[in-house]
């Protein structure tokens, strides 16, 4: 590692406690790794230092070597490495995670939870296959509930629900109250459907020529934009905000049910965006279908397709 990077490095970690090098940005995960670990930090801090490694080759290789640890995401607390993906879920299971970050549990409040008889029956079938395992519940910061089979975890609440004895971290605790667990088709088969009335609406779809009449109509809202900065000099939608640190500090300051619309080149990342916006609590937030491309080709013929 040459001695530039080795003081960028050091300059970051001095000046910021929390620091997580990763593949995309908080908002924008590049590889599962680095979602999982962001989903765990969000939902301890509101604020920490994310760096984007593939915006910066000579970090991404040159953190490899000043921490000694081979993998991307690197997660430093206090300029010190706590590791990588699976040590910090591990700490985040444990409360451990908490802990160094000097964050206090939710009060240790049991929600109330409720599961239909045939999702119950799945659920019983499959602890039963797994001796020594319990059920877990988890809710993440972007509102995804996932049901998994591991063992009980010292900082757990447990309820039981349907005849089913159901464990959950204080955090996952603190988003269940009133949730629903049945069974819906899908594609792939049956699976796990859960009704959840804490959580934020759903991201929603917007169409080109609806955001064309809001446009024109002078209707307040954040048009965010999140491409690359080559496509953006490429094509771009008039009024659009590219989504950078400063964006993201305004939005903040913005009520939570301001109307926000996201979007990319065809719809993928911007979907992926304003997930990650409506797990901060947002309730009006829309991916533009079909993106810019969508607008190129029945709004505005003059914005270059690509």
């Amino acid at each position: 590692m040459d001695t530039q990077t080795r003081e960028i490095i050091e300059d970051v970690l001095q000046n910021n406690r929390v620091v997580l090098f990763m593949k995309g940005r908080r908002g924008q995960p590049q590889c599962g790794f680095s979602a999982k670990t962001v989903a765990a930090l969000d939902l301890l801090l509101p604020e920490y230092l994310d760096i984007n490694v593939l915006d910066h080759p000579d970090i991404r290789e040159g953190i490899k070597v000043y921490g000694n640890w081979p993998t991307i995401p690197q997660l430093y607390v206090g300029g010190e490495l706590i590791g990588g993906s699976d040590i910090v879920l591990e700490m985040f299971e444990s409360g451990e995670l908490a802990g160094l970050l000097g964050i206090a549990a939710p009060a240790a409040a049991l929600p109330r939870v409720d599961i239909a008889a045939d999702a119950a029956a799945m659920m019983q079938g499959a602890v039963e296959q797994r001796e020594g395992m319990v059920l877990h519940l988890r809710i993440d910061a972007r509102w995804q509930h996932t049901l998994s089979l591991g063992p009980a975890q010292a900082q757990d609440l447990c309820i039981s629900a349907g005849g089913i004895d159901l464990h959950m971290d204080p955090w996952t605790a603190a988003r269940a109250d009133g949730l629903r667990i049945g069974m819906e088709d899908s594609l792939q088969g049956n699976r796990f459907g859960f009704d959840n009335p804490n959580a934020p609406p759903p991201v929603q779809q917007m169409s080109v020529s609806a955001l064309k009449a809001r446009l024109d109509a002078g209707e307040p809202l954040q048009l965010i934009d999140v491409r690359r900065p080559d496509e953006r000099e490429t094509a771009t939608i008039a009024g659009a905000r590219a989504w950078d640190e400063a964006t993201d500090q305004m939005l903040d300051g913005l009520p939570r049910d301001a109307l926000v619309v996201f979007y990319c080149h065809k719809g993928s990342r911007s979907q992926q965006a304003a997930e990650y916006l409506r797990g901060r609590g947002f309730r009006n937030v829309h991916n533009l279908a079909g993106g810019i491309d969508a607008w190129s080709l029945e709004i505005d013929p003059a914005v270059p397709r690509y």
